[in-house]
C-alpha cells in the first residue's frame, strides 16, 4: 500500500493506463457524490467486501478512496493481503478532492 497525496494520487491516475478507481464508502455516501469511474465497494461489508475483492484482476493498479482516508486506507492492508500489490490510498479522501465529482 501507498498513501498519496491529493496532487499523488490525481497525477499517477491520469497517467496509469491500468488504473481502477475503488471508492469503499457506503452506497448512500456513493450516490451523494464521487470521482468518475469509480466502481463502489463497501468496506463495512466485512465478507462481502473481502469476497469481492477476491474477484478483482490483481494485475490492475487500485487508486482507493473514502471520505477522509482512513477506511481506504484499511482496505488497500486488505488488499494487498489478497495479493493485490499495487493499491494506492487518498489521503484526506474525497472531502479534500478537488478534481471533478459525479452523481448518478
Amino acid at each position: 500500500m501507498k498513501n498519496l497525496t491529493q496532487e499523488q494520487w490525481k497525477d499517477a491516475l491520469e497517467k496509469d493506463e491500468n488504473a481502477f478507481i475503488l471508492d469503499v464508502r457506503t452506497e448512500e455516501e456513493f450516490i451523494e457524490g464521487f470521482i468518475p469511474e469509480a466502481k463502489n465497494l463497501d468496506i463495512y461489508k466485512g465478507q462481502d467486501f473481502l469476497n469481492e475483492v477476491e474477484k478483482l484482476d490483481k494485475n490492475k493498479n487500485y487508486y482507493v478512496y473514502c471520505r477522509s482516508g482512513a477506511r481506504s486506507s484499511q482496505a488497500c492492508a486488505l488488499m494487498n493481503q489478497q495479493g493485490i500489490e499495487n493499491a494506492y490510498n487518498l489521503m484526506g479522501g474525497i472531502t479534500e478532492w478537488e478534481g471533478e465529482i459525479a452523481h448518478q
